[in-house]
């Protein structure tokens, strides 16, 4: 059986709470309350559940995910205009085929649900909805029942005259999937004031069950309080997070607390919290993780948000303090006043009784605050992109945002785990590590510094040594104002999907772990990383072969830090490398970046005028090369990648290949002579790197000259990519160009074509739709084959209002004219969907 959960409220009578977090959010004994609706509808063996958001969406799928983590699978329906409570679950329609439940996730209850259905089914309802006896009906719908349960009349929010009943409407319901066919398309409607009362007039068999146990709505703060007061009291059946002590205590993970001889119960003190020996917790207290009370400081009847704190000598009662609220020494919040996320309350300050203080908000040092400070913001929706982090250097990402960031990832590692950083030679580069170096030590994280290191030695340590992450500071190699942080796991690849959202959602929800004194974290900087890599490189190489041929080589380092790591292996190979642009001086890096087209004109006059055997381009970041043959013309990627795929099939042994759906199909037939597999991946280098850290990968490769071979290091490294061809090279006495000449020929065109964001999904869907009778495969975007060996992909960007489209066929030409097809189709469709808003509007 499926669950809609209700989570699009924006609990606007919950603000300054719900400033900046939607209210199924809000946390109920230090859960968020639609957390403590998922865990009732495990119980009762509903697993498969449809969220409909609106609010911040992003938010809730971001702490939520997909529900794995909760044993649970959770899809998500999105709002983008409010569509009343039916219309929600109309909009969540395509995924309800059966009867199903409808609960709100901003209520708390623990409702027999199991009952509800077996009541619904005994009587074949078409709705069946879950009723409760209160003491004042007037804020609710009332609905009258006969003895049967058979509804008999629906009276929404009635005075007292007309209160026939105790028994409210409490928004939970069974239902049968066609009671959404009375609901209209894309409109708002509701199902107590519209749809319930239509279908009684249709004389539909609608019933209702009045439920023993407990419900609350959350609609204010008064309500918020006493549901929280309620779980502590043990009136609700929660999964109270942390261990039970006497006095009914609930105490999380690692909190420092000296005894319970301070601690009136019942109370829940969450993880990580420091409770200095003097300071005093009253009855009905809520305390985030990682808050800390100093000494004299005490809080009774609350609920105190995440990373707060309470000086010495501060006062809180029977108040509300959201995340990481400072309350300096001697400050007083009284009674029924409501604090927002990351405000600061001065010495000696006064919060005056049923004062509201909106987010971001400074309480000056002795001043009484008796009205409300109103101000309210909101940030980013999120922060990764396809290269880790990236924005304008000190616009974007200041030191300020760098250490937040730092923070944000240092909680999700245990204390005392340790990360390798490592950055390139731009100053700013080095400020904006120091920032993360600083973020992580105040998580209790250790930090192993490379200091100035290409992103492939930082990976390097990863995979040799026993750090839990990486993380690389860059210039963007495409625009030198903006700066790139890179997030690395074991085995030396970027952290996965699930692990950013952890990321955006603590980096959001500013819940940091903070380490005590005695627990800050250290920076070291091994001695021998460079030592260990550059042997790992040469014993990873044909390193007689290559020593025979007494190779001449013309090398642009790009300004990469690899010149350090890499140009004691040529010596060792006996190479006779003419180096340029490796100096990293950073007076040289506040230029523009250096031009790539430029800098292959360089290295082809020098591989003429000094008869090298090949030419080499490095990117900034040692990531990617360019390869140049004897004669000073560049090889193809596409070619490269083929050539290094079949050496790596004939020396690393069977296995298989991974590339993206965008790499020439040449590559199969290759691989088929080869005798390995080919397994095609989705075009951004986070999957790619995934499966290039199987066991069975023995080589990944894609466009950009971005080449990895996994059993040396599952990441892109143009050092080691550089060997390898050098090595391809001294299998025989053919120079470069014989070489590419024997190679398979591939013939890939590529365009882009601008699509504005409202208007890409409609026409992915329109598409899928008209290319429906094609052979298509829908591994990234949509992939067609047309005739024997010739393809067109066709991929929505993730970060740019525009399509990508790809075409492959037995000629440029025929590339050209397939390409040409299928983008004039793509802008035919775009510019239809643009008329159909246009229209709409």
């Amino acid at each position: 059986m499926k669950a809609v959960v209700m989570a699009g409220g924006q609990g606007t009578r919950l603000r300054p709470l719900t400033s900046n977090q939607p209210k199924p959010m809000v946390p109920i004994a230090n859960k968020p309350t639609a957390l403590h609706i998922l865990e009732l509808l495990s119980r009762h063996g509903i697993h498969d559940v449809i969220m409909t958001v609106s609010f911040l969406p992003q938010l809730i799928r971001n702490h939520f995910g997909d529900g794995s983590t909760f044993g649970m699978r959770i899809e998500y329906s999105v709002e983008e205009s409010p569509l009343g409570t039916a219309g929600s679950v109309k909009h969540a329609r395509a995924g309800l085929d059966e009867t199903f439940l409808v609960i709100s996730g901003d209520a708390l209850t623990d409702f027999d649900l199991t009952g509800i259905v077996k009541f619904h089914r005994e009587r074949q309802a078409a709705v069946t909805i879950a009723l409760k006896s209160v003491d004042n009906p007037l804020e609710f719908g009332v609905v009258i029942v006969d003895g049967e349960g058979r509804i008999e009349r629906f009276l929404e929010k009635p005075g007292w005259g007309q209160v026939f009943s105790d028994t409210i409407n409490t928004g939970i319901y069974v239902l049968e999937p066609e009671v959404l066919d009375h609901v209209p398309e894309g409109t708002a409607y509701d199902f107590s004031h519209e749809l319930f009362p239509k279908l009684f007039d249709m004389h539909k068999p609608l019933y209702g069950m009045l439920c023993e146990g407990y419900w609350q709505d959350i609609g204010n703060f008064d309500q918020y309080l006493r549901a929280n007061r309620d779980a502590l009291d043990g009136k609700v059946r929660l999964q109270m997070p942390g261990v039970r002590l006497r006095g009914n205590v609930w105490v999380g993970e690692g909190v420092n607390l000296d005894s319970l001889a301070n601690v009136e119960g019942p109370a829940l003190i969450g993880n990580y919290a420091k409770i200095d020996a003097s300071a005093t917790i009253g009855a009905h207290t809520v305390l985030g993780n990682n808050v800390v009370m100093r000494a004299g400081s005490h809080v009774a009847g609350s609920v105190v948000g995440e990373s707060s704190y309470l000086g010495p000598g501060s006062r809180v009662r029977a108040a509300v303090l959201g995340n990481s609220v400072d309350l300096r020494a001697n400050a007083v919040v009284a009674e029924g006043a409501v604090v927002g996320d990351q405000c600061s309350v001065g010495e000696n300050a006064l919060v005056g009784n049923h004062v509201k203080i909106y987010p971001f908000k400074t309480v000056e040092p002795g001043s009484s605050i008796r009205s409300s400070l109103i101000w309210e913001t909101r940030g980013m929706s999120s922060l990764f992109g396809t290269h880790g982090v990236r924005g304008l250097i000190n616009v974007d990402i200041t030191p300020e945002m760098a250490l937040r960031l730092a923070m944000s990832y240092g909680t999700l590692l245990s204390k005392g785990a340790v990360v390798t950083t490592s950055r390139d030679a731009h100053p700013a580069s080095r400020v904006l590590k120091r920032a993360v170096t600083a973020g992580l030590n105040a998580t209790g994280v250790f930090v192993r510094d490379l200091r100035v290191a290409p992103v492939a030695l930082n990976r390097f340590d990863l995979k040799t040594g026993s750090s839990a992450g990486g993380i690389h500071v860059r210039i963007a190699s495409d625009n030198a104002e903006e700066v790139e942080i890179l997030f690395a796991e074991p085995p030396g690849i970027p952290v996965s999907g699930k692990t950013e959202r952890s990321i955006e959602n603590t980096f959001f929800r500013e819940d940091y772990r903070r380490a005590f004194h005695d627990e800050m974290g250290s920076v070291s900087y091994p001695a021998r990383v460079v030592e260990a890599y550059t042997t790992s490189l040469l014993e990873s190489w044909d390193v007689e072969r290559i020593g025979q041929r007494r190779f001449r080589v013309v090398l642009d380092y790009g300004y990469s830090p690899a010149f350090g790591v890499l140009s004691g292996a040529l010596d060792h190979l006996g190479i006779e490398a003419v180096s340029v642009n490796a100096h990293v001086a950073e007076s040289s890096l506040a230029a523009p970046l250096p031009d790539a087209a430029l800098a292959e004109a360089r290295v082809s006059r020098l591989v003429q005028a000094m008869e090298a055997d090949l030419g080499v381009v490095f990117d900034p970041s040692a990531e990617s090369l360019v390869v140049l043959d004897e004669r000073g013309s560049r090889v193809p990627d596409s070619t490269v990648l083929l050539l290094l795929m079949g050496h790596a099939c004939a020396t690393e042994g069977p296995g298989v290949a991974a590339l993206p759906v965008h790499i020439t199909r040449r590559a199969e037939a290759l691989a088929e002579a080869c005798g390995i597999g080919v397994v095609r991946t989705k075009i951004a280098p986070a999957y790619l790197l995934a499966e290039a850290a199987r066991p069975r990968t023995i080589f990944a490769g894609t466009l950009g000259g971005l080449y990895v071979f996994p059993r040396f290091l599952p990441s892109p490294d143009a050092a080691f990519s550089l060997g390898k061809v050098l090595e391809l090279l001294a299998q025989g006495d053919a120079p470069l160009s014989a070489l590419v000449a024997a190679a398979p020929p591939s013939h890939v065109a590529h365009e882009s074509v601008p699509c504005p964001w409202q208007v890409k999904g409609g026409v992915m869907r329109r598409l899928v739709q008209e290319l429906k009778r094609e052979r298509v495969s829908l591994i990234d975007g949509i992939n067609v084959s047309v005739g024997i060996g010739d393809w067109v992909q066709i991929v929505p960007d993730a970060g740019l209002p525009l399509f990508h489209v790809w075409a492959e066929a037995e000629s440029d030409a025929a590339a050209e004219d397939l390409l040409a097809g299928y983008r004039e189709r793509v802008r035919r469709l775009v510019r239809e969907r643009e008329d159909d808003e246009a229209r709409a509007s």
